[in-house]
């Protein structure tokens, strides 16, 4: 082989070499760019669901592409949220190809938080606890930790009963309490029955247990059976 047969294999060679290097440099660029691609749009998406009454930090966390995939390139990519997918928490944001040889769909890990004001327990709490007020303090916790709404109102905790032994430091949530049971079966409450322009008060006989916010069965004395919502200890209101 000559000296100039040589000299054109090397650079076709060379040429070679150079070619892969420059595609492993584009999909290694792709792939690093679907990240921000995700970042950007997800950062949007919270920015734009966050309602303004509610004092929370949001903070977005999108995890890397598997280092397993090899994406063809591609000149427009489409960020959404996948089928049960939320911006909250632990999730997933999907991300497909609209423009390209191949129409390739992945998605990324995503994590949301949001940090805001919540009443924490100072101390531990048994099962069947009442919440008072000396039982919590104010502070700074991630929302988006657990599915379950923080009880960020004090209306929604106080008095309220705890479903199971709790730990301090833990925010209230909503399925960790449950309202509180205020009277027996058998006991003698005070009746408000309330209609279109009148009211008539009375005595009647809990045929169930009350529980404010929720419906008790009653008997008056005449044996009438009538069911009406329980207000507090004493009372429960009939609408008619």
């Amino acid at each position: 082989m000559d000296i100039s047969a040589r000299a054109g294999r090397l650079a076709a060679v060379m040429a070679g070499g150079l070619m892969a290097a420059s595609v492993g440099l584009s999909a290694w660029a792709q792939e690093a760019n679907l990240q921000e691609v995700a970042q950007d749009w997800v950062n949007r998406a919270v920015a734009s669901n966050t309602a303004p009454t509610v004092p929370l930090r949001m903070e977005v966390v999108v995890g890397a592409l598997d280092n397993r995939l090899r994406l063809a390139p591609c000149a427009a990519v489409e960020p959404y949220l996948p089928v049960g997918a939320r911006l909250w928490g632990r999730s997933r944001i999907g991300l497909r190809c609209t423009d390209g040889m191949v129409r390739w769909n992945v998605s990324l890990p995503l994590t949301v938080n949001a940090y805001g004001p919540a009443w924490v327990l100072k101390n531990p709490l048994t099962a069947g606890t009442t919440v008072t007020e000396n039982d919590v303090v104010q502070a700074e916790v991630n929302w988006a930790e657990d599915a379950s709404p923080i009880l960020h109102d004090r209306t929604l905790w106080l008095g309220q009963v705890a479903t199971r032994s709790l730990l301090a430091g833990q925010a209230l949530r909503h399925n960790m309490l449950r309202p509180a049971q205020v009277f027996q079966v058998g006991a003698t409450v005070r009746v408000v029955v309330q209609g279109a322009g009148f009211s008539v008060t009375g005595e009647a006989q809990a045929m169930s247990v009350g529980v404010v916010g929720q419906v008790a069965r009653l008997r008056f004395e005449s044996g009438k059976l009538a069911s009406g919502m329980v207000l507090d200890a004493n009372t429960v209101k009939i609408d008619l």
